[in-house]
């Protein structure tokens, strides 16, 4: 049942809408945007790379990690690599994301580029299911911009972060703990995902002891696949 509140927000323009959705999220981004801002000054960068790099890679965990490898000098192949593995987990997000919802080529373009966890896990709750496209992009647009602001923030004022400050290094782990624990209240009629992902890592161990984390991951995927469909059948029997 709506409440007052869902069905004011609901009557707002896209815009605003979409910026009560991400606001907590986004200020969450922001300390880790610092972090890699600081990181990335402190690497021996100009800060103004922090502006380009969440602006046009804008890839989260990867950026941290390509800071390591351009400083390394790493070959490109090596690159390539670590930006397959790091990221191949948006190819299974794409089979629920709401793409087909968002109208035109260049803001589907967009769409796409700027999935990441933080917009799909707000993006594919049950409360999100009465989106429009405009309100879906607008979301991803006010998340990519909380990121680029902070981390051009830490940029101008990596100087002044001390390298060892402790706690920006935990706001990746909080914000996803923050989405995962919103994730499993969401949906508290299947199967709890900390469950499925504890049950994929025990059999994982007990079947294909050499190859535990790809299988884990592999059966992981499955169960949410088949948590997915068997979620929709009863929806449709309802």
């Amino acid at each position: 049942m709506e409440t007052v509140s869902d069905l004011a927000v609901r009557d707002r323009p896209p815009a605003l809408a979409a910026l009560k959705d991400c606001g907590s999220v986004g200020i969450g981004l922001v300390p880790l945007g610092l972090a890699f801002g600081a990181f990335l000054t402190h690497s021996g960068l100009a800060w103004w790379w922090a502006t380009v790099f969440t602006t046009f890679i804008y890839a989260g965990s990867f950026e941290f990690l390509l800071i390591g490898l351009a400083a390394a000098a790493a070959p490109l192949a090596s690159i390539g690599l670590s930006a397959f593995l790091v990221n191949v987990r948006h190819v299974f997000y794409a089979l629920s994301f709401p793409l087909h919802r968002v109208r035109g080529r260049r803001a589907r373009a967009y769409s796409t580029f700027a999935l990441t966890d933080e917009a799909y896990a707000l993006s594919t709750t049950d409360a999100a299911r009465e989106w429009n496209g405009a309100r879906i992009l607008w979301l991803q647009l006010f998340l990519h911009l909380f990121w680029v602001g902070g981390a051009t923030l830490g940029g101008l004022l990596g100087s002044l972060i001390p390298s060892g400050v402790v706690g920006l290094d935990f706001a990746m782990t909080a914000l996803f703990v923050v989405l995962a624990l919103d994730a499993v209240r969401d949906r508290k009629g299947d199967l709890p995902t900390p469950i499925l992902a504890a049950l994929s890592a025990v059999v994982a161990r007990v079947v294909f002891p050499g190859q535990l984390l790809l299988a884990a991951f592999l059966l992981f995927v499955g169960g949410l696949v088949v948590r997915s469909v068997v979620a929709e059948r009863s929806l449709s029997n309802a």
